[in-house]
């Protein structure tokens, strides 16, 4: 069977993402050895996924003011980004950069990577249309299976070493970053390149329809980035093994790439703010739910991997809705200030996890991310009654 063109372009952009988005928990999937190596607290290991947060906020934020996604060729931004991304994490290792070094590198990886996910949103969504939820999640769900590649090069043999894992996520980050520009081409419904306009990032939270998808996709990610950024730590407690754990956390965080794809296929003929819906409303009971499993591995391992496939497989139909609400050619702005936003949030929910952990135990810390997925099912519940929704999945709202 012959693949078109344009699943051709998709596959493979997908699959650059997937491998320059292992940078982004390279180091947290190396807390444990890490702690070891500089004596961290669990706050200052904390640091070591916000820095990336934070960068990514910053270039993100920058780069739709600029509107660097619009105004340049998508393909070269996303190259760059990975490029200097691979760059900048490996210096962690290679310079044996005390942590405060490590943090400020870990920062500037961040920035990159803002270069590199917004942007391939753009060109997804210049490929497709009728199944546009498709396409982003297709990407999504690479992204979410490149996040995991640390957790699983860990459980694989870098164990007892974290510069191994480090350097393999910047070699195939590399590798996504040729890919990229390689096959990173703008499909038949992309835009020409638009004018510079900063206040066009502003109509996230001007205009009713963005805002409120974007409200949804904030509840989202206050839930997200946390249970990804702390799963590691919970099931070692739950489990006491460092290799099932960092196998654990990985298949947790790999769910989602079916997630995104099976939310994606369902969102293009039935609605995205259904899907969303749907999504938060099981990602947000499985938050409340592992706490009562802690001391059942069995359960709790279910219901973790329920969780992985539930928490993620929504985010690319928010990004599917701003991209059908937003002005044509300026969706990668829009879309690029809609993962800013989302991206800030998540330093508040990854710092308090350890905190409710300090006082409850790791057993009841994730409940709090069950307030995240509640908010955000009002938010696309609002969208859903507008008469705006008509322009969501080709009337399907």
């Amino acid at each position: 069977m012959q693949i078109s063109r344009k699943w051709q372009t998709l596959l493979l952009l997908a699959l650059g993402e997937l491998l320059a988005m292992g940078l982004w928990f390279s180091a947290t999937a190396v807390v444990p050895a890490l702690r070891d190596h500089w004596g961290l607290t669990g706050g200052q290991a904390a640091w070591l996924t916000m820095a990336v947060q934070l960068g990514f906020v910053g270039g993100a934020l920058g780069s739709a003011l600029l509107n660097l996604p619009d105004l340049f060729e998508p393909r070269k931004v996303i190259a760059v980004g990975a490029a200097l991304g691979a760059g900048l994490n490996a210096l962690v290792p290679a310079l044996d950069a005390s942590f405060g070094l490590a943090v400020a590198l870990r920062f500037g990886t961040g920035v990159a990577l803002a270069l590199v996910y917004p942007v391939g949103m753009k060109i997804m969504a210049s490929w497709t249309r009728e199944d546009r939820g498709l396409g982003i999640g297709l990407l999504v769900g690479a992204l979410t299976v490149g996040s995991a590649s640390p957790h699983l090069i860990r459980a694989l043999g870098g164990i007892g070493d974290w510069r191994p894992v480090m350097y393999a996520a910047s070699f195939f980050a590399l590798v996504g970053a040729g890919l990229s520009w390689r096959v990173g081409v703008l499909g038949p419904y992309g835009s020409a390149r638009a004018a510079f306009d900063w206040r066009r990032m502003v109509r996230s939270l001007t205009d009713r329809p963005l805002r409120l998808a974007n409200f949804g996709y904030l509840g989202h990610m206050w839930e997200l980035y946390a249970l990804w950024t702390w799963i590691p730590v919970f099931l070692l407690e739950a489990y006491g093994r460092p290799g099932a754990a960092a196998l654990g956390a990985f298949g947790v965080i790999a769910a989602g790439g079916l997630g995104s794809l099976a939310a994606g296929w369902l969102a293009d003929r039935w609605g995205r703010t259904r899907t969303t819906m749907l999504s938060m409303v099981a990602s947000g009971t499985c938050a409340l739910v592992a706490g009562f499993l802690f001391d059942a591995p069995i359960a709790l391992t279910a219901v973790a991997l329920i969780w992985g496939f539930a928490v993620v497989a929504d985010s690319a139909q928010f990004s599917s809705s701003v991209s059908e609400l937003a002005d044509p050619d300026y969706v990668g702005t829009q879309l690029t200030a809609q993962t800013s936003l989302g991206f800030l949030l998540t330093l508040a929910s990854i710092q308090l996890v350890p905190i409710v952990a300090e006082r409850t135990g790791w057993r009841w810390a994730f409940t709090v991310l069950a307030v995240g997925p509640a908010l955000g099912t009002w938010a696309m519940w609002l969208l859903k009654r507008s008469p705006d929704a008509k322009r969501l999945a080709g009337g399907r709202g």
